[in-house]
């Protein structure tokens, strides 16, 4: 046969085979039987075999996983892949669309409303129709690569249809759910049981440990799917201007999206919405946890914009969390890394949602007294949001007089100091800076991931290493004797040396890592971003005043206090000198010796912009000094006004706010100060 007539064939049997997985994992709707399917796909083994030089990456007989996923390589994704807020009732839903309908400038908004998978986000990059990489959600802005995994999954398309109604984008990054349904996972949990393997607990877990397999030949064997639910973003084409029409390219383009997908009027109609899917909940073969709501028009979900990692213009109506009756046997505390009594409940075990709880937070004294939670006790216990184990309430039709009231200690229960109970404040704490469990605490945040990332330094290993005394605070962790470490048993030079480089390469984190790593009460992952921010260096937050830091939007009066009582307290500033002497970057690079030529201006961004998008607009800005603001009042400098700018543009006008064209905002950039600014 001619080499043309083989690659006619080839096209032919692999466009066939393409259309039947698309008519079965998609549509839900088979023309073929397995027979058929599989006597085909042994037809195009067969033609490859004798022709291998005309085998594709994208021929389907190369989704088998016959390779090793390497190691999990960092994807910085080009648009944060944000988590989603949470509303529990419908109050919190009206405050939600309240708030949308403020920042937008808009009473008329339209929803879409959408099922929540309890699965696995990542995030699909297609080039020229052709599947390239993809990642997990990670930390919202770097994920894994699990690329060789993905092209593994049948249900997944490696090359885009032909679309009908628009051009093939040159670059689309698809978002959706990586998910196994019900039925599937019992029959993948029967296997592993006859096999004499682990079970999973619950599908979402077994779509998780699916995905991040090494070995791609058994992530391929795994019932996986995916439901796709938004394009992160999209070059060589336009977006449609709404959610609800963004699905239906995705449909077109292949993939399966999020089931019976509405659009609504009124936010009546989006509650009715959230009630029907509870109902139809449990007759679903796949795990919903609630329900997304989401504003339509994509160009008032920009002006809507963001808040911390989290989009405004998007919610969560999480389902009332599954319940369950147990016992609680005892009560332990547990000594936060800022010195706070945390107490704990130990539950006799029981499964919620397909998970063992055998302990449950109580938050604080008062919530125990509140709660008149007694050792003994019958409690209905939950997994808040689906999640966090929490007892909601006792049953006390069922004490027999035997349960035991709890009181808190009056002494630290690891280092035996007095504790302390500010009036007014709910907990209590240890004031003992040297407190063992303090310090264990402190440096189990300090390597973690949200933090300064050391990989291979679990809190297991750090804790044996505070046992030793070779940490007494988190610099110590940069002047360990690694020959001394390659010598404890279980050691070995080879995991030393490997950990010693996770240290060495963590020197040179971002100053907003620092930043959190250090235990600021109050101070997460955002207030640290904002910081490193706005002070660019260690040495410049040290010299600031709290008014200065309160300064900062987004940072309230008493997290400042925080900050600046931290930074001011001397064995703090003593910790700060020794980590810069270690050679800890306590110096932001994004900021050293950067124009701050924009201090002391607040600025407001609305519209669409063609030179970058808003994001980078507004992180531009603030490394150049300026406060970047959502809304327009008498405070603002000026109103940076992009292509359909809306009510904000109005706004500015009457309260004479100077108002800038996207060439203003360029020369602003470039180190310009517009006339209108210059006073």
């Amino acid at each position: 046969m001619a080499e043309r007539d083989v690659q006619r064939s080839l096209d032919e049997v692999r466009q066939t085979l393409d259309r039947w997985a698309f008519e079965y994992f998609v549509l839900d709707q088979p023309t073929a039987s397995d027979a058929e399917y599989d006597a085909l796909m042994n037809e195009l083994r067969s033609i490859e075999a004798e022709h291998p030089e005309l085998v594709t990456a994208e021929s389907p007989t190369q989704r088998v996983g016959n390779f090793q996923q390497s190691d999990f390589a960092e994807v910085i994704h080009p648009r944060p892949l944000l988590s989603l807020s949470n509303v529990y009732n419908r109050d919190e839903l009206n405050a939600w669309a309240a708030r949308a309908e403020r920042f937008s400038g808009s009473s008329d908004l339209g929803f879409v409303t959408e099922p929540k998978i309890d699965g696995l986000a990542v995030a699909l990059t297609y080039i020229d129709g052709v599947f390239d990489h993809a990642a997990t959600r990670g930390n919202g802005v770097v994920g894994d690569d699990i690329s060789a995994n993905i092209r593994a999954i049948r249900s997944v398309p490696v090359k885009l249809r032909e679309p009908k109604s628009f051009a093939m984008p040159g670059t689309i990054e698809v978002r959706g759910e990586i998910y196994i349904r019900k039925s599937d996972f019992e029959k993948l949990n029967s296997g592993i049981a006859d096999a004499g393997g682990k079970l999973f607990m619950n599908p979402r877990n077994a779509a998780a440990g699916s995905i991040r397999q090494k070995e791609t030949r058994i992530t391929a064997q795994r019932p996986l799917r995916l439901f796709a639910y938004q394009i992160g973003y999209v070059t060589g084409t336009v977006l449609p201007a709404t959610h609800f029409d963004t699905l239906l390219w995705l449909r077109e383009l292949g993939f399966t999206t999020s089931l019976d997908a509405a659009r609504h009027a009124s936010l009546d109609e989006v509650w009715d919405a959230c009630e029907t899917w509870l109902e139809r909940r449990p007759q679903l073969d796949f795990e919903i946890d609630g329900t997304v709501i989401k504003v339509d028009d994509l160009g008032l979900q920009d002006e809507i914009g963001y808040v911390a990692r989290e989009p405004r213009w998007a919610t969560a109506y999480k389902f009332p969390a599954i319940q369950q009756t147990t016992t609680v046997r005892e009560i332990l505390i547990n000594v936060g890394r800022t010195g706070t009594l945390n107490p704990l409940a130990v539950l006799e075990p029981v499964n919620i949602g397909g998970v063992t709880v055998s302990r449950a937070t109580l938050h604080n004294e008062d919530e125990i007294a509140r709660k008149d939670i007694r050792i003994g006790d019958t409690v209905v216990v939950q997994r808040a949001g689906d999640v966090i184990p929490q007892i909601v309430k006792v049953v006390e039709e069922r004490r027999t007089g035997e349960e035991q009231p709890y009181t808190m200690p009056d002494t630290c229960p690891s280092c035996g100091t007095p504790v302390h109970r500010d009036p007014g404040v709910a907990m209590r704490y240890c004031t003992n800076a040297s407190c063992p469990a303090q310090l264990k605490e402190r440096i189990h945040h300090f390597i973690s991931r949200p933090a300064m990332d050391i990989d291979g330094f679990g809190s297991k290993l750090a804790d044996r290493f505070i046992d030793l005394g070779w940490i007494e605070d988190v610099a110590s962790i940069y002047e360990l004797d690694w020959n001394e470490v390659s010598e404890l048993e279980g050691m070995g030079k080879i995991s030393a040396s490997n950990l010693s480089q996770s240290v060495e390469k963590s020197k040179s984190q971002p100053l907003w890592r620092l930043v959190h790593g250090l235990g600021i009460r109050h101070v997460g992952e955002r207030t640290a971003n904002l910081v490193a921010d706005r002070f660019g260096s260690l040495d410049e937050l040290i010299g600031s005043t709290a008014e200065v830091i309160a300064a900062i939007p987004g940072i309230g009066s008493i997290v400042a206090q925080s900050i600046h009582d931290f930074v001011q307290e001397e064995p703090n500033r003593h910790l700060a000198e020794r980590l810069t002497a270690v050679g800890v970057r306590t110096e932001d690079e994004r900021s050293s010796g950067a124009s701050r030529h924009l201090d002391g201006l607040t600025l407001v961004l609305t519209g669409r912009l063609e030179s970058l998008t808003r994001p980078d607009a507004e992180e531009r800005l603030r490394k150049a000094g300026a406060n970047v603001t959502s809304s327009v009042s008498k405070k603002t400098s000026a109103l940076i006004a992009g292509a359909d700018a809306g009510s904000k543009a109005e706004k500015a006008r009457e309260l004479k706010v100077p108002v800038l064209d996207e060439t203003g905002l360029v020369a602003m950039l470039a180190g310009e100060i517009p006339e209108a600014l210059r006073t």
